[in-house]
């Protein structure tokens, strides 16, 4: 039987690290700017330091900002607008509060660096003396962490219109590696930075994305992504670009697996910007010799279902709770709300009963959402209690609103739609478990969360059914994958699941039809042909299973099962010469297939005994 998993559909996430420093002392960092204890503020010693650093990354020639802060010349232009938008912390775009846990490359303004640009406006703008001024920053042109060990592109330019609204492009990599590739690090270059809000990476394994392209190669339009998995290990980094971010680098313990044929998915946030623009991508690859040996888990809190939002509501709130079944490392956080979110909060209560905020958020705005990546080791026990709590503002006083006046805004995928999502980034520890069974604990104890929440839940019902299958417990597995069903009557993966779950529990007869459901919706759909093929025999259909089993064969050439299966199938209806050939095939594509061998050594002698006649 073969089980497709069905990934957590996941939205396009728009997230960025914003880390940039540049040098002015031999350890390449600098200094934060503080009062220097005179009245006068000057541009070279007290301002520059600070706009080198915040400022630059994205304010230079070449990015997203809309104007450069290099030079003196540049920045005094906007000194009051400069110190305006510290003031209010609109500028830089850092949305954590300060509080216990601290983030990589944090951005957060102090108060006195904030003073220092008011009294510098205040002043006139001084430029100062030219030998306080630090070296200009120098930034790396090109890829960010050097020349790629692989670089993809784009099959063929996406055009994106003049006019409109938010638009969503999925573009398709195929790597079409020769062999396992690990990967410490990946860069995405969007192309034309300036209508590119965000691009998001996720990997495909099953090549389920290529069914949504029209024509091959060109890609296809969406915000919400869903990739099937034949395992349960989905996708557990974030891979991601936005305007001023550094790509991350991974331990290389922790470096992603890409075997031969994977996809890589490229999600684009774009805006237009008036004029026809040519958006053609890359991502540059980077290697690592050393194979991954811990495996990081996206835990995701959300509650959509409950956003239904009426006009002028100032504090809606929606809120998720998860207990860990295992003790975890907290990596990075990812929260996600689109234009109504105001204040968002993620908390652990321990097993003690002490609480402590994850992130605090007090004012959301979408446009510099982020993944923040913890400075420090987080631990959170089994027993600890992860909230979500998020504010809603849906009145004409909040000027992100895409609604004047305000209207009901319910749960989806359009920005103008809202969400209401918390990814974590953790690593099993399994103190005392071994780290694969608190993974396999984490995934199930999510999923029950997650149909508990909402039954009506298709993804969640779908993945607690393959959990349950996968760990042998067909009975229930069947419950869930009947609901999944029940949900979407007509989707392929789940009536394959229900099939391969009803043959698992003994009832090969009632699996036929949502297999055939399965192959009418799509075709091509080997699993649900091999299963199929499983059913029939099963029933001594032998005939009609062999035309499945070929159909696998001629999908899937080098699946070894699939060979087997067929080579018994033609055992039973007596064509012996075909029976061998297809078993000896299986064998070659899979020495350590051991049905092959051992029908083949049935079919060798049943042979004999024939020629000996």
């Amino acid at each position: 039987m073969r089980v497709v998993a069905l990934v957590l559909p996941i939205s396009a996430l728009a997230v960025t690290l914003a880390i940039a420093s540049a040098p002015r002392t031999v350890n390449g960092r600098y200094q934060r700017g503080e009062p220097t204890g005179t009245d006068a503020v000057t541009f070279n010693r007290d301002i520059a330091p600070i706009v080198f650093r915040y400022c630059a990354p994205c304010h230079r020639p070449g990015e997203a900002a809309p104007f450069s802060l290099l030079t003196y010349a540049d920045t005094a232009k906007f000194a009051d607008q400069i110190a305006y938008i510290t003031e209010k912390r609109i500028m830089p775009p850092w949305l954590p509060a300060p509080d216990e846990q601290k983030f990589s490359g944090e951005l957060h303004l102090t108060d006195a660096q904030i003073h220092l640009f008011r009294q510098w406006a205040k002043q006139g703008a001084p430029e100062g003396d030219r030998g306080d001024l630090p070296p200009t920053p120098e930034f790396t042109p090109g890829w960010q962490l050097g020349k790629p060990d692989a670089i993809l592109h784009a099959q063929k330019p996406y055009s994106l219109p003049p006019q409109g609204t938010d638009n969503y492009w999925n573009f398709i990599f195929r790597t079409n590696f020769p062999a396992t590739r690990w990967v410490r690090a990946i860069e995405i270059r969007p192309g034309e930075k300036r209508v590119v809000h965000h691009a998001n990476l996720l990997v495909d394994r099953l090549h389920s994305s290529r069914s949504q392209e029209k024509h091959s190669g060109e890609g296809f339009a969406g915000m919400e992504l869903r990739i099937e998995s034949d395992t349960f290990d989905p996708d557990s980094h974030f891979f991601f670009w936005k305007p001023g971010s550094v790509p991350h680098m991974e331990p290389a313990d922790m470096a992603l697996r890409l075997d031969p044929g994977d996809d890589l998915v490229l999600n684009v946030h774009l805006q237009p910007s008036g004029k026809p623009e040519s958006i053609e991508p890359t991502i540059g690859l980077y290697f690592t010799g050393q194979s991954a040996s811990k495996f990081p888990f996206l835990l995701e809190l959300q509650n959509d279902k409950v956003l239904n939002i009426p006009p002028d509501a100032t504090n809606f709130e929606v809120n998720d709770d998860f207990t860990l079944p295992t003790e975890v490392q907290l990596l990075a956080i990812y929260p996600h709300a689109h234009y109504l979110g105001r204040d968002l909060l993620a908390s652990a209560t321990y097993p003690d009963g002490t609480t402590k905020n994850l992130i605090h958020i007090p004012r959301w705005d979408l446009n510099w959402q982020a993944v923040f990546y913890y400075e420090d080791e987080v631990i959170l026990p089994a027993g600890t209690h992860i909230s979500m709590h998020y504010i809603y503002d849906n009145s004409a006083a909040n000027i992100a609103n895409p609604f004047h006046p305000p209207q009901r805004v319910k749960g989806g995928n359009r920005t103008t739609d809202e969400m209401a999502h918390l990814w974590l980034q953790v690593l099993p520890h399994g103190t005392t478990t071994a780290p694969e069974q608190a993974r396999l604990l984490l995934q199930e104890s999510i999923a029950r969360h997650d149909v508990t929440r909402d039954p009506e839940d298709f993804a969640a019902q779908y993945n607690l059914g393959a959990m349950l299958q996968s760990k042998g417990d067909s009975t229930e597995a069947l419950r869930h994958f009947q609901a999944a069903v029940r949900l979407r009557p007509t989707e392929p993966v789940a009536n394959n699941a229900l099939g391969a779950a009803l043959i698992a529990v003994g009832n090969p007869q009632e699996a036929v039809a949502p297999l055939l459901r399965a192959i009418r919706t799509r075709p091509g759909y080997a699993p649900a042909h091999y299963n199929l093929g499983n059913a029939y025999a099963s029933m001594r259909k032998f005939d009609e299973a062999i035309r499945h089993f070929s159909e696998v064969t001629r999908l899937s050439p080098t699946d070894s099962m699939a060979e087997a299966n067929l080579g018994a199938a033609l055992a039973e209806t007596g064509n012996l010469t075909e029976a061998r050939r297809h078993l000896e095939r299986a064998l070659r594509l899979d020495p350590q297939n051991t049905l092959a061998a051992e029908n083949l050594v049935e079919v060798k002698r049943q042979l004999a005994s024939s020629q000996s006649r």
